[in-house]
């Protein structure tokens, strides 16, 4: 049976988009639930300014209480400082990222692609040197709301400067929900031919509703590990309408209909989707938590 690798994000992707702070102490709890539910990588936290980003300002104290629970935990590190304060906490994981898209790496971080390039290598030496894992992640994989389509080769290069650098884990970031399967396919099938060595994770947003469709034209394409959020969380400031990154229960569903192994409680991440939406006070946008499975789950 083929197995699928799910990391969720909805402590970080969906959380920080975010507007009334959720406390510590039910996050750690959300982050313990998760583990109960079979989850063994969580992108628990980002080590941004607390000004920037106050929702993840308790960054520090959420790793505290998950770490050695079984999980690897990830942090996003946008700059040496946050690469600092991560491997201080304690991370098993730290994420860089840079968007493939000059137009929104101008927006998102105030740089050009070239410029962020040159800020990895003493992120990238310090984690060397601290013997923990790093990943990549590039945003705007699959297009851009102001450019446009992103090419492969605009990919490539920001994987090619992350390479450089020691780095052979990946992830492409539908940052603002334009992926389709055409482009899925595409993108894979021509990073595969480059980059062999690389070990690619997709990351979907389901801004137009193809969330999945889209995991189904990776996993054409030999992709099998993805990344997901608690009850669809998430969004993007610079996408219009987004509705938040694919939802880990429905991907569970999708798996579980289609074969694939996931080795997570689906049940359990239901339960933890519904206390989610308790906690922020709001409707989430998972269906699978709202009309329960097609068959019992055991």
């Amino acid at each position: 049976m083929t197995e699928l690798t799910i990391t969720e994000v909805g402590m970080r992707d969906g959380l920080q988009m975010e507007s009334v702070f959720v406390p510590t102490n039910q996050k750690i709890q959300i982050g313990l639930g998760l583990i109960d539910a079979g989850l063994q990588r969580i992108e628990a936290t980002s080590f941004v300014s607390p000004k920037a980003v106050p929702q993840l300002a308790d960054a520090t104290e959420v790793i505290s209480e998950l770490r050695g629970r079984g999980a690897t935990l990830a942090a996003l590190v946008p700059n040496p400082r946050g690469a600092e304060r991560a491997l201080e906490a304690g991370v098993d994981e730290l994420v860089m990222f840079i968007s493939a898209s000059e137009t929104h790496n101008r927006h998102n971080v105030n740089r050009s692609v070239a410029e962020s390039l040159e800020n990895i290598a003493p992120m990238a030496q310090a984690v060397a040197d601290s013997k923990r894992s790093l990943r990549a992640a590039v945003s705007t994989a699959f297009g851009c709301p102001w450019q446009g389509n992103v090419s492969a080769e605009e990919v490539a290069r920001v994987i090619e400067g992350f390479a450089a650098q020691g780095v052979g884990a990946v992830t492409l970031g539908d940052t603002t929900g334009m992926a389709t399967p055409p482009i899925v396919r595409h993108l894979c099938a021509k990073l595969a031919e480059w980059f062999p060595e690389v070990e690619l994770t997709l990351h979907f947003h389901n801004t137009r509703g193809i969330g999945l469709v889209n995991v189904i034209a990776g996993l054409e394409a030999g992709i099998t590990r993805y990344e997901s959020a608690l009850g669809g969380l998430g969004g993007c400031p610079f996408a219009k309408g987004a509705s938040g990154n694919i939802c880990t229960e429905d991907l569970v569903y999708l798996a579980a209909e289609m074969g694939l192994e996931t080795g997570l409680d689906l049940r359990r991440l239901i339960n933890l989707a519904e206390r989610m939406q308790e906690i922020l006070g709001h409707e989430l946008s998972g269906q699978v938590m709202k009309a329960g499975p097609r068959l019992p789950v055991a």
